[in-house]
């Protein structure tokens, strides 16, 4: 079945090159140039996945964002024009399934909705392959082989997997894993981040299961 995807971009131009790569690439897909049209689009015709431009006229990215994660799972990939406001799609926790800064390319955006809907598709769970936790002992494995974490590693890695696909600041993740928020530097973060995916490496080397995004955070990517 062909997946539908919904391009919300006030660019008529740069949304119609868009929607041509999807088609190339065996999708539908219909634009959208003004936010306020887009909720009861997406209610009416229940998209498979949204290209969603941050600023539009009407009604911005981030409020249309919030507003679907009231109703739907949908994925939703955001486009910026401004690195700094990466920051804001991140830390108001709008719910996006990934971002892509402008100018971009149509390739890219095209493997990045096919990356989101394999992860939406192919969940890793009871396989015995690939990674599997086990909440009750807090015991990692990746192929049926112990990584061997500890219990922070395993906490964090347990955050990021639930929540595929999401990206975390490390402001984030030390909420989640030091709630009685005891003093800690942010780069206490990174190192067991470090620590995580050399485990992980060892054992998954064609695989890069925890990714890091250059200013803002980590995330899961199956």
């Amino acid at each position: 079945m062909t997946a539908t995807i919904l391009i919300v971009e006030d660019e008529e131009k740069l949304a119609l090159l868009l929607s041509e790569y999807l088609g190339q690439a065996g999708f539908s897909s219909f634009c959208l140039h003004n936010g306020l049209e887009a909720i009861s689009w997406i209610k009416e015709h229940k998209p498979d996945l949204i290209i969603l431009d941050l600023m539009l006229p009407g009604r911005d990215g981030l409020e249309i964002c919030k507003e679907i994660r009231s109703f739907s799972n949908v994925p939703v990939i955001m486009i910026t024009a401004r690195v700094q406001e990466i920051d804001r799609v991140v830390g108001l926790e709008i719910g996006a399934d990934d971002y892509v800064c402008k100018p971009y390319s149509p390739r890219e955006v095209v493997a990045r909705v096919k990356a989101v809907l394999r992860r939406m598709q192919t969940p890793e769970q009871g396989s015995g392959k690939g990674l599997e936790l086990n909440e009750l002992c807090y015991k990692a494995t990746y192929n049926q082989r112990d990584l061997g974490l500890t219990v922070v590693e395993f906490k964090l890695l347990s955050i990021l997997k639930n929540n595929s696909g999401r990206i975390f600041s490390r402001d984030q993740l030390m909420e989640k894993i030091y709630p009685d928020r005891r003093i800690v530097s942010d780069r206490t973060i990174d190192s067991h981040i470090k620590n995580l995916r050399k485990k992980i490496a060892l054992l998954a080397e064609d695989r890069e299961l925890v990714r890091s995004i250059y200013g803002i955070g980590y995330q899961y990517e199956n």
